[in-house]
């Protein structure tokens, strides 16, 4: 049996559609592989910088020791240990960015200078009372604690308690938040009050967070940062953003946060409010959405030349089709190399332009003139820029695909809406 020529040509078009989308699957591959090779280089500044940063403190502990003896038991005892957050705590400072590269890999790295106030109004909770009626309460001196998750991005730390300088410490002595610094104070007199004043010079990668740990705190950055993400538990409550920078503050109060119960209690995951340094255009993750809409570019390229090839009789074969997927398909992959080196706007505008000319070209010769291939340039050109459209415009990129797609089918039915098919499939009606 004979198959319809015009059959046979579309299976065969089904075969060069299903050898492009191996190559998309491929140039989809590698944008992930180079991914992966950011995270690493990311990972490696990490490790010979300083990691994302998280900030707990100033907090006030003390360890003491209950004994008694009860009948007949001997002596026994109890350990406790104290923390007591501030009843007030400010926060003011700024992120200095300070980009760090690993060969074409560029990892958001900040310096940080930061003043942290904090204030007690009450410290009667840290002279506890005995249990027990023969029990004997001993306490070990007072000490203030700061933590951050990453020790190795302290530069320098300056603790003060009313204008006199303090001998800051490594380490927090508490083995739920291991790394910071610690220093011990004497106990102020019943009912007075205690204030520190702590300044801290500070490096990490990516982001920054502060646990709100205390009655109020009150929290203000700013930075050169123009793409700033908040995030945490907590949004600012004001916030301006700008091509300059931007600046947040933060309120949080023990109504609203358990920060500062889970650290009376003891818990390890506390409560955060945080700010990252975002790139606001991500070369791999812009190259991964653009490759998404491949398919659908090679798909309306072929119903393209496969009108032309109806309505002017000009034949067109596979061989040909197949050039002009891998064209597009190349397209991609121009994209994702040039992005490494340029912005992605040029870097797509270069690609595009690139893919465009050449199409507009072999259309010139495939097509039969170069009024036909000049059509088809222009309408490759046009794709192209819908492609940005969609990349740009996340939120409506489903609204704005699937009006194009209808227009793109609304196009072809009125175009092909007095085609005889019979006749084409050469079958009698």
């Amino acid at each position: 049996m004979n198959l319809n020529p015009t059959f046979a040509k579309l299976a065969i078009l089904a075969v060069v559609t299903a050898v492009l989308c191996i190559v998309l699957a491929q140039i989809g591959g590698l944008v992930h592989e180079r991914q992966s090779r950011q995270h690493e280089a990311a990972q490696s500044v990490e490790q010979s910088l300083a990691g994302p940063q998280t900030l707990l403190g100033p907090i006030l502990m003390r360890n003491c020791k209950e004994t008694w003896a009860p009948y007949k038991d001997g002596v026994q005892s109890r350990d406790i240990a104290l923390r007591l957050p501030p009843s007030q705590l400010q926060i003011s400072g700024g992120l200095s960015p300070d980009p760090r590269n690993r060969g074409l890999f560029k990892i958001n790295a900040y310096a940080s200078k930061l003043t942290f106030a904090a204030r007690w109004d009450e410290l009667a909770t840290l002279t506890p009372q005995p249990e027990n009626a023969s029990g004997r309460v001993e306490c070990g001196d007072l000490i203030a604690m700061f933590a951050t998750s990453d020790a190795r991005g302290l530069r320098n730390v300056e603790l003060k308690r009313d204008g006199h300088l303090l001998n800051a410490r490594p380490g927090t002595t508490n083995a739920l938040y291991p790394t910071g610094l610690h220093t011990s104070l004497p106990m102020p007199r019943p009912g007075e009050p205690l204030e520190l004043n702590l300044a801290v010079d500070l490096v990490g990668t990516q982001s920054l967070a502060i646990v709100p740990a205390a009655s109020n705190t009150a929290v203000t950055l700013q930075s050169s940062w123009p793409d700033p993400s908040f995030g945490g538990r907590f949004l600012p409550a004001d916030r301006q953003v700008g091509v300059s920078g931007f600046s947040a503050r933060w309120q949080v109060t023990e109504l609203a946060s358990t920060a500062a119960a889970d650290v009376v209690a003891g818990k390890k995951d506390l409560e955060t409010l945080s700010v990252e340094l975002l790139d606001p255009v991500n070369a791999y993750v812009m190259a991964d959405r653009a490759i998404k809409y491949g398919l659908i570019f090679i798909a309306l390229t072929f119903v393209t030349v496969g009108l032309t090839e109806l309505l002017s009789g000009q034949r067109v074969h596979p061989v040909q089709y197949l050039l002009v997927g891998m064209a597009i398909s190349l397209f991609f992959l121009l994209l994702l190399s040039l992005s490494e080196h340029l912005s992605f706007l040029r870097a797509y505008l270069i690609a595009a332009t690139a893919a465009a000319v050449v199409l507009t070209q072999y259309a010139a010769a495939m097509l039969g003139g170069w009024l036909r291939g000049l059509a088809f340039g222009a309408g490759i050109a046009l794709m192209y820029g819908a492609l940005y459209v969609l990349l740009k415009q996340e939120q409506a990129a489903l609204l704005i695909g699937a009006v194009l797609l209808f227009a793109v089918l609304a196009v072809v039915m009125t175009l092909t809406r007095k085609l005889d098919w019979y006749r084409l499939g050469g079958t009698p009606e």
